[in-house]
């Protein structure tokens, strides 16, 4: 599938006009949910099961809202946790600085209040599908760089976790370039809607989507996260 076929089967979703037989289920999003104040960001080797269950897990300070990566580990698909594995986590452990861990690590990030506003929406479950979008309207500057998540919230106690979990299941990229406009009366919005694949394992009903924004000097300008 394109990313034009994906833009489209978004849409549907999000707005819960899959085909015949989809969930009646409204479209869930940000409005009305406190913007995070910073991102506590876990990142778990994929051959470190213990890390998983280990009672020394960063926990959240107020405000904060946790993403739960799994980095691919030496072992490969032979690696105990490598279900959960993703590229992206490479490539965001790359973004932050720190070498790829062989056990476990935690990023903090404060998100900035203010003129940014970022609002993320989700659709239902339907056939392996995730219709997911996120939207900044800058109050100025640019360029912005772009994360969305879909992540599966799992209560404490999940297969041993001793902390609730926000674990990242599939995540796009985005690179935004605000528009030069014939006015500067208004803001330029800058958006993006995507069909996400659901992986094999992941229970469609804690599925939600967590997005942010960074600035050129990878400082969080916005943060926003899903509830229904």
């Amino acid at each position: 599938m394109n990313n034009v076929s994906r833009r489209m089967l978004a849409m549907a979703l999000i707005a819960g006009l899959g085909a015949s037989g989809a969930s009646a289920q409204s479209a869930c999003s940000s409005d009305g949910v406190p913007r995070p104040a910073a991102l506590a960001e876990r990142f778990i080797s994929a051959d470190c099961e213990a890390c998983w269950r280990d009672a020394g897990t960063a926990t959240l300070r107020p405000g904060e809202l946790a993403v739960d990566w799994i980095v691919p580990g030496r072992a490969g698909q032979d690696a105990p946790l490598s279900v959960a594995a993703s590229r992206e986590a490479l490539a965001r452990l790359k973004e932050l600085g720190p070498t790829d861990p062989t056990t476990a690590a935690t990023s903090r990030l404060t998100a900035a209040s203010g003129e940014h506003k970022l609002r993320v929406a989700h659709g239902p479950a339907f056939k392996g599908y995730m219709g997911a979008s996120i939207e900044l309207k800058p109050g100025s500057g640019g360029p912005w760089h772009a994360w969305l998540l879909l992540v599966e919230t799992l209560p404490a106690g999940s297969d041993g976790s001793p902390v609730a979990r926000n674990l990242v299941r599939n995540a796009l990229q985005l690179e935004w370039h605000a528009a030069i406009g014939i006015s500067n009366q208004r803001s330029t919005r800058l958006s993006e809607s995507r069909a996400m694949d659901i992986p094999k394992g992941a229970h469609p009903d804690r599925l939600r989507v967590v997005g942010w924004v960074e600035d050129v000097r990878g400082r969080v300008v916005a943060a926003a996260q899903s509830r229904c």
